[in-house]
């Protein structure tokens, strides 16, 4: 046997290993068929194409993260009340408004005080806050009455969360904690609850962020997706299938979810074979870059009736201080003022900063047929239930990109 031949068995027996041993750990087997039968229609926009980049950071925001004490925790959150007016305060997107952060904040974290530093920010124009939790071996029982305690909490005692326009109904976003909806995890851990879009979706979830997962175990096989899914009491994972948005009339009863960007990319190999995931995450070791852009818009995260829009959902966990030295530094200020440049230098790219209920809005307007503008939709169906401020931001909105 040749020594070429030899080499060339050996590679092939390494990277076959390789790919077994990064197939199991990503338990690509959750979603590589539908990634493989839809890769033809993931495409970037066309360089004449209109593009309107909705972006969203959703953040698992917990300030206990680690199991630390109080002081830390509140550290933490005074670490973003004084750095992002700061950093953000006179940067603006297409439509005028600084960058916008959604922070997802954990049930079973509460402490008020917390809570009034993220409103604060809120009141400033800088975000708003949506529900986070984390349980295990939960009853629906329980979870219906924790989720509408702390609704009416968030909204009552710190003017946080949503109102259904009309109706004047309350209602929040969701994340899941440790991306386990619907008691979606292989081992049953960090849920329990087997019915729990029909709990989120009954006491006023308006929709669901949680995904995508990968590489954890909890991802689900549709990928890239706004769409609609319904609770089952007796099937786990019950969002691993549904209805895209604006291909047909939404079911009754179902929730609606919001994914973000899922896709390989080639350009980063590991080993220099294998491309690693991009799956929307902002974090010290995945930094926000312009170059990341081309893939979430790849990703193609749309709703039919607005393909000039594009839905670019991020997540993060915010809180550490790791990550605070990305999503408060100058990575994040850097990629803003790349933004900027590119909707500058290009006169058909726009973006625009949107919290989660906006973004909800937003695709509640294209399902609706809405053709104005991004800005004019903002408050499609959901009306921000906190009042105006007299606390001013310490630092001037004044345009410098």
């Amino acid at each position: 046997m040749s020594i070429l031949a030899i080499t060339i068995g050996v590679f092939t027996v390494v990277a076959l290993g390789i790919g077994w041993r990064l197939w199991r750990q990503r338990r690509l087997d959750r979603w590589m068929l539908t990634y493989l039968i839809e890769t033809p229609k993931r495409q970037p926009p066309a360089p004449e194409a209109e593009v309107h980049l909705l972006l969203c950071v959703a953040d698992h925001f917990e300030p206990r993260h680690g199991g630390v004490g109080d002081d830390v925790a509140h550290a933490r959150l005074d670490s973003w009340l004084r750095q992002y007016p700061k950093q953000f305060g006179d940067l603006r997107d297409s439509d005028g408004r600084p960058p916008q952060h959604t922070f997802f904040f954990p049930l079973e974290e509460y402490e008020p005080d917390q809570l009034e530093i993220l409103s604060r920010l809120c009141r400033w124009g800088f975000g708003e806050v949506e529900v986070h939790l984390h349980h295990d071996q939960d009853t629906a029982a329980n979870l219906h009455r924790q989720l509408e305690t702390f609704k009416e909490l968030l909204a009552e005692r710190h003017d946080l969360l949503s109102r259904q326009r009309g109706t004047g109904a309350l209602a929040y976003g969701f994340i899941h904690g440790n991306w386990a909806l619907d008691n979606s995890r292989p081992d049953g851990r960090w849920c329990g609850v087997t019915n729990e879009l029909e709990v989120l979706r009954a006491t006023g979830c308006y929709a669901d962020f949680t995904m995508p997962s990968a590489p954890g175990p909890a991802q689900t096989r549709k990928i890239n997706s706004i769409y609609y899914a319904c609770g089952s009491p007796g099937r786990c994972m019950a969002h691993d299938t549904g209805t895209d948005v604006g291909r047909g009339p939404a079911p009754d009863n179902a929730l609606l979810l919001i994914q973000g960007p899922l896709v390989f990319d080639w350009q980063r190999r590991k080993y220099g074979i294998v491309p690693r995931i991009e799956n929307g995450c902002l974090q010290l070791t995945q930094p926000p870059d312009i170059d990341r852009l081309a893939h979430w818009l790849r990703a193609r995260v749309q709703v039919p009736n607005r393909p000039d829009w594009f839905f670019v959902k991020l997540h993060t966990h915010g809180a550490k201080e790791s990550n605070q030295e990305v999503l408060l530094g100058p990575a994040m200020v850097n990629f803003h003022r790349q933004l900027a440049a590119l909707a500058s230098a290009n006169q058909r790219f726009h973006y625009h900063y949107v919290t989660a209920r906006e973004m909800y809005n937003l695709v509640r307007a294209a399902e609706a047929g809405w053709q104005g503008s991004v800005a004019a939709a903002r408050d499609f169906d959901l009306l921000f239930n906190g009042r105006p401020t007299t606390d001013a931001a310490p630092v001037p909105a004044v345009a410098r990109c």
